[in-house]
């Protein structure tokens, strides 16, 4: 480490000075830049070029947890401890939750919410049995854009998005058309959502009951009762929002596409899936069940 700092200062100081500092001899310095490199530098040079590779694949959003699990499945082989200590080395920083989001619920005080079926027990055995949805925003020069997304429960994935200038009902009902028309589900499924005014419209229960769902809404003001879907708003602040500067509305819109379809969905990595992205954790659930007797 005495001889790193001296190579790293030597154009600031003289060589002579430093050594005499630090209380090492020329001799031992020159010595040590002869020395050819340790086998454990040459694997931390190799181990920066994966990780780079990594944080860049993820967007720049992994901290060590999901590099090393991501490295884990390329089968390398090396400590969580090391992989933090390197990306310290190389200042890459995974992106935290930070911030507080803004308001988006409005209940409707004429309006009867559902019941709360879930009352918290966030789980599902396979895909399309329990739906949740929210609300977030996006701020751009030109205004306000406004996205809703549904997320499957066993998955995690963003099976229905939409996204408008205001809050009207439209909003929340195109994010349910999308996800009814892609996934097809059977009929008793669970949607849940809050209470905003958006959920308990009319235009939403009608297009819940001619798709054949269940609604479902956790109680007023509380993000506990919806906190799995709040987590993918809050990832998706965090990854993609708070680190972008949008001029238009069409611009941000571009962005949340590519970021839900081409990297959420089909690469990014959740701790929830034993670090597995959700398209990937979907095709190994449906691959495990028993084929259906004809």
């Amino acid at each position: 480490m005495t001889f790193r700092l001296i190579e790293a200062e030597k154009a600031e100081h003289s060589i002579s000075r430093l050594c005499s500092v630090l209380g090492v001899s020329r001799v031992g310095f020159y010595a040590w830049r002869r020395r050819p490199p340790s086998a454990r530098a040459l694997r931390d040079a190799e181990l920066e070029r994966l990780i780079a590779a990594v944080f860049a694949e993820s967007r720049e959003t992994y901290g060590a947890p999901r590099v090393h699990a991501e490295l884990g499945a390329r089968g390398v082989r090396v400590g969580k401890k090391r992989i933090a200590r390197l990306m310290r080395a190389l200042e890459f920083e995974g992106v935290s939750r930070r911030g507080k989001r803004r308001r988006t619920t409005t209940p409707d005080p004429a309006a009867s919410p559902a019941p709360d079926l879930v009352k918290r027990r966030f789980a599902a055995e396979r895909p399309d049995q329990l739906w949740l949805a929210d609300i977030t925003y996006l701020p751009t020069y030109e205004g306000w854009l406004f996205l809703a997304v549904v997320m499957d429960v066993c998955s995690r994935k963003i099976v229905g998005w939409a996204m408008r200038e205001d809050l009207k009902s439209e909003l929340v009902v195109d994010a349910l058309g999308m996800a009814v028309a892609r996934r097809r589900p059977r009929a008793g499924l669970v949607h849940h959502s809050d209470r905003g005014s958006q959920y308990t419209s009319l235009a939403f229960g009608r297009t819940l009951r001619e798709s054949g769902l269940v609604a479902s809404m956790g109680r007023r003001g509380d993000a506990y009762d919806n906190a799995p879907v709040e987590s993918v708003i809050s990832t998706i602040k965090n990854e993609l929002v708070h680190r972008s500067r949008f001029t238009t509305r069409d611009q941000a819109r571009l962005a949340v596409f590519d970021y839900i379809e081409t990297f959420y969905n089909p690469r990014r990595l959740h701790s929830s899936l034993g670090n597995r992205s959700p398209d990937d954790y979907e095709r190994s659930k449906l691959s495990s069940e028993p084929a259906a007797v004809a």
